[in-house]
């Protein structure tokens, strides 16, 4: 089922309101050296972030990827899941500026 992105964003704030489930590599990403995302900054990306990307037809259900922004401003993509009982973090990360535009709302190349 299509939202729309406004719908999805309510979706995904909706569901993190009851519950967030972070999956096994949500928290390898979220706890890898080189990014060491808390659970704070995926809150805030989920809160205070936007879609940048869509994904109704995600074989795991309607997913999101969202884009906000982290300790001292870092970009932090978030890729979640809302259900009716916990919105579920699908990955997190730190996007790498040779695969997505200035503003790290667009990917290169598309």
């Amino acid at each position: 089922m299509t939202r729309g992105n406004v719908g999805t964003l309510q979706a995904a704030r909706d569901a993190a309101q009851r519950r967030v489930l972070y999956l096994p590599h949500a928290l390898a990403q979220m706890n890898h050296v080189s990014r060491l995302i808390t659970p704070a900054e995926v809150r805030g990306v989920v809160a205070e972030g936007r879609v940048v990307e869509d994904y109704p037809d995600d074989p795991r259900g309607h997913s999101c990827l969202l884009l906000g922004f982290g300790e001292s401003g870092r970009p932090i993509h978030v890729v979640c899941a809302p259900r009716d009982e916990y919105l579920a973090i699908i990955t997190a990360y730190i996007p790498d500026p040779a695969r997505w535009m200035p503003g790290f709302d667009r990917r290169r190349g598309t």
